[in-house]
């Protein structure tokens, strides 16, 4: 048995309605449809009983915008993480001149001339500057 049905008599669901009525309120926001057009339609709307029916409704309306693409991943910052992996750099080489100082004082049994600090703090005050001055901050 064939049926040569037409499409748009094909009953609705309340989900088909429902998607109307939101395609007729997105056309009330955007200005083409007034709020009394927008009652008297959604009033029809819950009356209707065939895809055609539904059709009728939104016809005279502007074909929905498609959604705009989402934005883009954030690249990564390759000035964040230099300065990132300097940082780590400095605080190591610190760290081991320190820990070196430290024993040549434990052994010797007296305090050594903190020459450590030559290797410490320039380094130190120029990774200071960067950092205070923005170098690696993402710009918005």
């Amino acid at each position: 048995m064939t049926d040569d049905f037409a499409p748009d008599l094909i009953r609705v669901t309340d989900l088909d309605r429902k998607a109307t009525e939101a395609r007729l309120r997105l056309a009330h926001t955007d200005g083409s449809l007034t709020l009394d057009e927008l009652d008297e339609r959604l009033a029809n709307l819950w009356l209707t009983r065939t895809r055609r029916d539904l059709t009728d409704l939104v016809r005279d309306l502007p074909a929905p915008q498609p959604p705009p693409p989402p934005p883009a991943p954030p690249k990564p910052d390759g000035a964040l993480m230099a300065m990132r992996v300097l940082t780590v750099i400095w605080l190591a080489v610190s760290a081991v001149n320190l820990v070196i100082w430290l024993i040549v004082s434990v052994t010797s049994f007296e305090l050594a001339y903190p020459w450590f600090i030559w290797p410490l703090v320039p380094p130190g005050a120029v990774l200071g500057v960067l950092w205070w001055s923005g170098v690696g901050r993402t710009r918005s």
